[in-house]
């Protein structure tokens, strides 16, 4: 059976990765693609090859597409998914997929309902470098999980900076843009969920419109593992990574916080290093892969709709504890609380 895809958002991400992961499965293809300007709707369809460009959610909807993949700015997600889902339309939205955890939950709710597939596009967790390390973990080779670390901040292309610095209405600034992505990953890699949180934002430079383009967050799990994460969009020269420490080694993943699938894992224990050798299979095609999968009843989304509900609740988190200066608990059914 092939999966006929439709575009909501001529987008950047979409030219990249995602056009190119939908037709490396074979029984995918990408039949329309929309955007708000019928000039860019025509003008990317016909850059990329894609049969049809539309202007409107309901052209879309209607051009014979069994899945949508969403990719327009934050405030747009909630009710073109909810659209898509109500026609029937298997749903990849990419994160946040709202602007707040309840409406992230009524999405949830609605594709249940209907029996239609949600999934976030969480790329990380799609990383041979995170899922040897979750393995890793999982084995018992670095002992009991005490503490974690994460360097995510980057600098944000000219090219995708736009609303992203610009528009809080859109759902702009790096906590939804990149916490998100750190509280997924944390999560998928150490097994365990976040219940509080402790945050700083600041605005560096980039950002307008009383945005953060930069956090820094302090995370508590059940398991009791803390965790520090650093997110931005105004470091030059940082670098990505990611470390786990147990009590009985650790684990040290270099420049794997990003959309290829490159970096290294080191793991260090009484008996040495040892550097872990992970699939390189590009991160969004594995998305793609188990997408599909999922249509056809055979598993789950690499990163679900309940996971997207998750990594917002912790972005409000984040963005309600730097507001009030105090920790804040980290709830996905109730979104957060003081």
């Amino acid at each position: 059976m092939t999966v006929r895809w439709g575009l909501i958002g001529a987008s950047t991400i979409a030219r990249q990765f995602m056009i190119n992961a939908i037709r490396a499965q074979g029984d995918g293809e990408v039949v329309a693609v929309m955007s708000s300007s019928p000039e860019r709707a025509n003008t990317y369809a016909g850059e990329n090859g894609i049969p049809r460009g539309v202007s409107t959610l309901a052209d879309l909807l209607s051009a014979g597409v069994d899945a949508v993949y969403i990719s327009t700015t934050n405030e747009l997600h909630l009710e073109q998914a909810l659209a898509a889902i109500e026609a029937g339309k298997h749903v990849l939205c990419e994160k946040p997929l709202a602007l707040t955890s309840a409406d992230a939950r009524k999405m949830v709710a609605a594709a249940n309902a209907a029996g239609v597939v949600l999934g976030t596009n969480h790329h990380l967790r799609n990383a041979g470098a995170h899922r040897a390390m979750r393995e890793a973990i999982a084995a018992g080779r670095i002992g009991k999980p005490i503490a974690a670390r994460v360097f995510h901040s980057v600098y944000l292309p000219e090219s995708l900076q736009g609303w992203r610095i610009s528009k809080p209405e859109a759902g702009g600034g790096v906590v939804l843009d990149i916490t998100v992505h750190d509280a997924d990953t944390l999560r998928f890699v150490l097994g365990d969920d976040p219940v509080e949180i402790s945050a700083f934002t600041q605005s560096a430079g980039m950002a307008g419109g009383g945005l953060e383009d930069g956090a820094m967050c302090i995370w508590r799990f059940k398991s009791g593992v803390i965790a520090q994460s650093h997110e931005g969009f105004t470091t030059k020269f940082a670098g990505t990574g990611f470390e786990v420490h147990g009590s009985e080694g650790s684990l040290f993943a270099t420049n794997v916080m990003t959309q290829k699938p490159v970096g290294s894992v080191l793991l260090r224990t009484g008996a040495g290093e040892e550097e872990l050798s992970f699939d390189r299979e590009d991160l969004y095609a594995r998305s793609l892969r188990q997408f599909h999968a999922a249509i056809r009843g055979e598993g789950r989304p690499s990163a679900t709709g309940e996971d997207g509900v998750w990594s917002l609740a912790a972005a409000e988190a984040a963005l309600q504890s730097a507001k009030s200066g105090k920790a804040v608990t980290i709830d996905p059914k109730l979104g957060s609380a003081a």
